[in-house]
Order: C-alpha cells, then sequence, then structure tokens
C-alpha cells in the first residue's frame, strides 16, 4: 500500500481538512491548523508530504513522524508541529480502517467506555451568560468553561476582579455546586495581575485555572499556586513532548491540555498523556476546532488512563454548521452527564462527507481578530 494523492481544504468555521489517498481506495483524514495561520500551515504540509511521504507505504507512523520531525533540523514550532499533527492523524485512521479497527485498540486498547465533554458558556451581559449555562444544562454537560476577563490592563484595576467575581458568581448561582467550572484567562492576565485574580475567584470553586498567563511566564505559575488552591492547567499552546517536559519537571501544573492539532498529533498526544500519568497529573485536551481533531482526541482518551474532560467546540451554537461535514454525527452524541461514547467505528471512526467538504472550500484563509486596549496597543486575544 502506498500514498498515491493528498489534498487539504481550508474551511470556514477557522479550520481545514488533509485528505490522504492510498492506492488501495482508503482514505484518512487530518486536521492540520493552527489558528489564524492556515494558509502557513497547509505550506508546511505540503513541504512534508513531498518531501516525505509522497509515495510511501503510510503503516509505519512513528517512522514517519520521527522523521517529518527530525530530519527538517530546524525543528518544534506551531508551524511545523500543526502539520506533522494532521498528517498522523490522517495516517492513523488509514492505518485504522486497513485493520478494520479504531485507532484506540492499536494504541493498545480502552480503559474507558466514554470520556465526559465540557461546553462553553459565555455572553456580553450577565443575563447571557446565565442563560448560555442554562441550556449547556439541559443539553446534559455538567462541566463548563468560560473567560472570566477580556481585554485586560497590566496591572488590572478593582473594577477588573469585580467583573470576574461576577462573572463567576452568575454561572455558579445556575449551575449549583454539581457542575465543575473551569476558567480560561487565553493568557490575558499580568505576572501582577495573575495571582489577585486566582485569589479573588477562589471562593467560587473553579475546577482549573487554564492559561493565567500566556506560555513565555510560565515559570510564574508556582508563584500563582501560591494563592490559591484551584488546580492550574495549561498546554493549549506547547508543541511537542519536549516542551511538556519542562513543564512536568517543574512542577508547575495540576492539570494539562495538549491540542492534537498542535502537539503532533495522536502519536505525540499519547506520549504526552502517558508523561502526565508519571506526574500523576490530569489530562484534559484542548480541542477548539473541528471534528476530525475531536475524534483524534477521543482515541487518547480511550487508553489515557488520567484523562479526565474533553474540550469541544463544535457542538456551541455558531460552531455547529461543522457537523455538516460529517454524514453520520451520532459519534458525538451527548448523554446524560455529558458523556459521549467512544468512536465505534475503524480508524477515526468518521463519515466524512467529502462532497460538502469540496464545496465548501475557501480559497482565503479567515485570520484571527486583533485586539488592541483603549491606548491603541495590542492585546492577548
Amino acid at each position: 500500500m502506498e500514498i498515491i494523492d493528498w489534498d487539504v481544504f481550508q474551511l470556514p468555521s477557522r479550520t481545514q481538512f488533509l485528505r490522504i489517498e492510498t492506492d488501495t481506495g482508503l482514505v484518512g483524514w487530518g486536521e492540520p491548523l493552527i489558528e489564524g495561520r492556515a494558509r502557513a500551515t497547509a505550506a508546511a504540509v505540503e513541504e512534508l508530504m513531498d518531501g516525505y511521504l509522497d509515495g510511501a507505504d503510510p503503516l509505519p507512523i512513528r517512522d514517519h513522524w520521527e522523521a517529518m520531525y527530525r530530519q527538517s533540523f530546524s525543528r518544534g514550532g506551531p508551524l511545523l508541529m500543526g502539520a506533522i499533527s494532521g498528517i498522523d492523524m490522517a495516517l492513523w485512521d488509514i492505518k485504522g480502517k486497513y485493520y478494520d479497527a479504531p485507532v484506540y485498540e492499536l494504541l493498545g486498547g480502552k480503559v474507558r467506555d466514554r470520556i465526559r465533554l465540557y461546553h462553553h458558556v459565555g455572553g456580553e451581559t450577565l443575563e447571557q451568560l446565565r442563560e448560555s449555562t442554562e441550556s449547556a444544562l439541559e443539553r446534559g454537560f455538567v462541566a463548563v468553561k468560560t473567560s472570566p476577563t477580556n481585554r485586560t490592563r497590566r496591572l488590572g484595576t478593582p473594577a477588573t476582579i469585580e467583573r470576574a467575581s461576577e462573572r463567576l458568581a452568575a454561572i455558579r448561582e445556575v449551575a449549583g455546586p454539581e457542575v465543575d467550572i473551569g476558567l480560561d484567562f487565553h493568557g490575558r492576565v499580568s505576572r501582577a495581575l495573575a495571582p489577585r485574580l486566582a485569589a479573588a475567584l477562589e471562593e467560587y470553586d473553579p475546577m482549573f485555572y487554564e492559561e493565567v498567563v500566556t506560555p513565555e511566564h510560565n515559570d510564574v505559575l508556582p508563584e500563582v499556586a501560591t494563592h490559591t488552591t484551584v488546580p492550574i492547567a495549561t498546554g493549549e499552546r506547547l508543541y511537542s513532548r519536549w516542551d511538556f517536559k519542562r513543564v512536568f519537571e517543574a512542577g508547575i501544573v495540576d492539570v494539562i491540555q495538549p491540542d492534537v492539532a498542535h502537539c503532533g498529533g495522536i502519536t505525540e498526544m499519547r506520549c504526552i498523556a502517558d508523561m502526565a500519568e508519571a506526574y500523576d497529573i490530569a489530562v484534559v485536551p484542548h480541542c477548539a476546532i473541528g471534528p476530525v481533531a475531536l475524534a483524534s482526541c477521543l482515541h487518547v482518551d480511550a487508553q489515557a488512563y488520567t484523562a479526565v474532560l474533553q474540550e469541544q467546540t463544535l457542538l456551541s451554537e455558531g460552531r455547529r454548521d461543522m457537523l455538516d461535514y460529517l454524514n453520520d454525527t451520532s459519534i458525538f452524541d451527548v448523554s446524560d452527564g455529558g458523556f459521549v461514547d467512544l468512536p465505534a467505528g475503524p480508524g477515526l471512526g468518521l463519515d466524512i462527507d467529502e462532497a460538502t467538504v469540496r464545496e465548501r472550500a475557501e480559497s482565503k484563509p479567515r485570520l484571527l481578530p486583533t485586539w488592541r486596549h483603549e491606548d491603541g496597543s495590542v492585546a492577548e486575544w
């Protein structure tokens, strides 16, 4: 069996798919994307496919991974790892179909039958935030996440802390004590403000504080942790097991959030999850794009012992058009308790509607918004 063709499809809703075809007719799908850099990621995919995989046997995935990672000499970083991630997903999809088995069976088998999803809630006003939370609970979710801050001044103000507290209080009022609430700061908070926010919001018993600071400043997290007992989480902007190695060894987090579309695909995320288990750290994979990435996460969740939750956004209002790329959406049906069953079909378990993918493909990628502070300087998005 050998690879004979491949295509990248830039799609609406801030994602893109990779299709790899073999001479046996088996097709694998991946989702290579660094958000806001779709075209650059696609160019990296082209170089890797032409350089290493054109005409190759798709089955020795680990060898292909090492070649793509190591033979470029300059390695790691978002673009290279984003491209490797999408290719890796597609190769696993092919391999699972070849052996007529779900990917997690090829990884050693499952340790669970289902995994809990969490749902994003939000709104400009407190009333909108309450309504969003009520909607999530009505759909069966018992874990939600929100961003307590928007554009944030470096030193903050009393109003900054007050607004964040009001938002969290509104969610807790609706959700009650049985629902987990994750807080994603999106790296918008400075070193000076992070400890104050961490201490102020603890009374609402959040599930975790995510990306309180940007990854460049992860050395600040131990200081933040001294001001709170809430678990500290990070990882969506770390791009390999070597990036996570520094985090593990520093003992600075309780939860890691690798992104299968950023960190090197299924092959690498499995390695990262195994490392996390050795440090007794929970795994809550980040996934803010489409169905191929989410299905890939589920296969790692299936065999990662310390996986406790899975992020998703494609079931959110305004993002459900991503489900149009599937002929059968039942793979992501949510049951009471917010659980989704593990994929049962071969490969990733997805039935991609290729006609819709081709119909909606765009030539111009969509960029992320540029946020600015009131003085005109660029703000963390």
